[in-house]
């Protein structure tokens, strides 16, 4: 897998994730994503930015570009340095939250992706890193 360009986002206040959301959409568009996978990966964008600023304190947005082959695709990596996650598995389970949300973000975000990776600790913050490809 190669990564063609990259660009870095800030997550530090509420504004922050209206740009997160323009920023992918514009990298999508550029690589020819139609519309049902553009939507699936700006909103998989705009729930886990929120998760930064709202639960880890704010932090960054990596996106890249990927090639794989024939493939295009986005990659984004959303890095904190908040509290962590103390229980990754049940944080994934839909309907558990630990704010006022529905409970859906971080399961509902897997669903809308083609990969989804987290890492994280109590006390060490959270990187999570989702790719969408571009279908054919």
């Amino acid at each position: 897998m190669l990564t063609t360009r990259s660009e870095t986002v800030q997550i530090r206040q509420t504004s922050d994730i209206v740009n997160v959301r323009q920023v992918v959409r514009s990298w999508c568009l550029a690589i020819g994503m139609g519309l049902v996978d553009l939507t699936k990966i700006v909103t998989a964008a705009s729930e886990i930015a929120r998760n930064t600023l709202d639960y880890g304190r704010g932090g960054t947005m990596l996106i890249e570009e990927l090639r794989d082959g024939i493939r295009a695709g986005v990659r984004l990596t959303f890095v904190d340095e908040g509290p962590g996650i103390p229980d990754i598995a049940r944080a994934m389970t839909d309907g558990y939250t630990s704010g006022g949300g529905m409970g859906l973000g971080l399961g509902g975000t897997k669903r809308l992706v083609d990969d989804f990776t987290i890492d994280s600790a109590a006390g060490a913050g959270t990187r999570i890193a989702i790719i969408k490809w571009k279908s054919r």
